[in-house]
């Protein structure tokens, strides 16, 4: 009992004068590791971590970028140089971590399967989505139209997943981010040149000579008309895989053929830079892809979405919002980032949620036809998805 008592005077004193109790925050050690990557903030080190997703067998491997100032854009002497990485500017970008490879169907296939459970949630009156929780709930991609269009290539859980739209890619972070507690989300244009770059100021981050890219891409040059095993080739200084080639990503941005023209001569940092889509496209992703050549897969290459080409074969009426269906979708994937500083909950909409109009009007419809469907994503989910499953489990033997 004495024992007890002093430890409550113990925990008092603390609080009282103001000291806070450390939490262990994932990716930050408190010293610095003998070896492996780091990052020096205020308190300790970022370092690498991996996570399983919460009630799924995936994992995901994150690596510390640290903070710095670059030139985001291509110069006009660079080979394949367009308008649209034009001009150079002045980016500050703050710490992050990113995926250490593309999403891979092993990851996204999970993220899927939520279509059904919330469906199972709707019709037993479960975890209902209302005026007071909305903030927390995302719409999970319909199934397929045809598994063999997105998955022409195969479904082995280390391809990159492919063909989903921007939407649902944000939507994916925020599921993760509601499961996990930690905040996930697309990178902006600018974090991820930066991240593709790690420090270089060339075309790609082992210089300009476009010989060596199949040291660390997959491209036309190599990839024999096909997607590849995320992490095959050599990582970037950063230590991310695939940053150059296998496929494009999925980045916040508008694409836009003026560039970078509304920041020149400005010094701006990186989340003020991001180009806020005012329509569903075209959208921007980075990087080439394993059916383009050198030079689209430059640091500075982009591409921008094209919903009348890219779902041109969506029998559906409206148009998915969560599924492209033609070519060069086939190459376009995503990864996350975990920004050091988490915003709060309210300021994070634009990040994981359609604020496009179009995106707006197609979901609602969707959902207001029994076509889509509304759940609530957070800690509580994997275990009410489990529970589902061993009943489904029951009913059949």
């Amino acid at each position: 009992m004495q024992r007890f008592l002093q430890w409550l005077i113990t925990i008092s004193f603390l609080l009282c004068s103001g000291h806070a109790i450390a939490e262990e925050t994932l990716g930050i050690s408190k010293t610095q590791p003998a070896t492996g990557a780091s990052v020096k903030i205020d308190g300790g080190y970022m370092v690498p971590y991996q996570f399983k997703i919460p009630g799924t067998d995936a994992t995901v491997e994150m690596v510390p970028i640290p903070g710095g100032t670059f030139k985001l854009g291509s110069p006009a002497s660079d080979k394949g140089h367009t308008t649209a990485e034009a001009p150079q500017v002045t980016i500050v970008v703050e710490p992050f971590w990113m995926a250490k490879h593309e999403t891979t169907w092993g990851q996204y296939d999970p993220f899927l399967e939520l279509y059904d459970m919330f469906k199972q949630f709707e019709a037993k009156k479960i975890r209902n989505v209302n005026d007071d929780n909305r903030i927390d709930a995302i719409t999970a991609p319909t199934p397929m139209y045809d598994p063999r269009i997105s998955k022409e290539y195969g479904e082995d859980p280390r391809l990159p997943a492919v063909t989903m739209t921007p939407y649902a890619a944000q939507q994916y972070t925020k599921w993760i981010s509601g499961i996990t507690s930690n905040q996930y989300r697309l990178p902006s244009e600018a974090e991820w040149e930066y991240a593709a770059r790690a420090g270089a100021k060339t075309a790609y981050h082992f210089g300009n000579d476009e010989t060596k890219l199949g040291d660390y891409a997959w491209f036309f040059g190599n990839a024999d008309e096909t997607p590849h095993f995320v992490g095959l080739k050599k990582p970037n200084p950063f230590g991310l895989y695939d940053m150059h080639g296998n496929v494009w990503e999925i980045v916040l941005d508008q694409y836009s053929e003026a560039g970078h023209q509304r920041l020149k001569g400005k010094k701006t940092a990186a989340v003020n830079a991001i180009a806020w889509p005012t329509k569903s496209d075209p959208w921007m992703v980075k990087g080439g892809g394993w059916d383009d050549n050198a030079k689209l897969c430059r640091a500075a290459s982009k591409m921008g979405t094209n919903d009348d080409d890219w779902k041109a074969g969506d029998a559906n009426l409206p148009l998915s919002p969560w599924w492209f269906t033609d070519y060069p979708s086939l190459c376009v994937g995503f990864r996350m980032i975990r920004p050091l500083q988490a915003l709060p909950k309210e300021k994070m909409t634009p990040y994981w949620d359609a604020k496009v109009e179009g995106i707006v009007l197609d979901v609602e419809a969707r959902i207001e036809e029994g076509r889509g469907v509304l759940g609530l994503v957070d800690q509580e989910l994997p275990a009410a998805i489990k529970k589902i499953k061993e009943e489904r489990a029951r009913r059949k033997r």
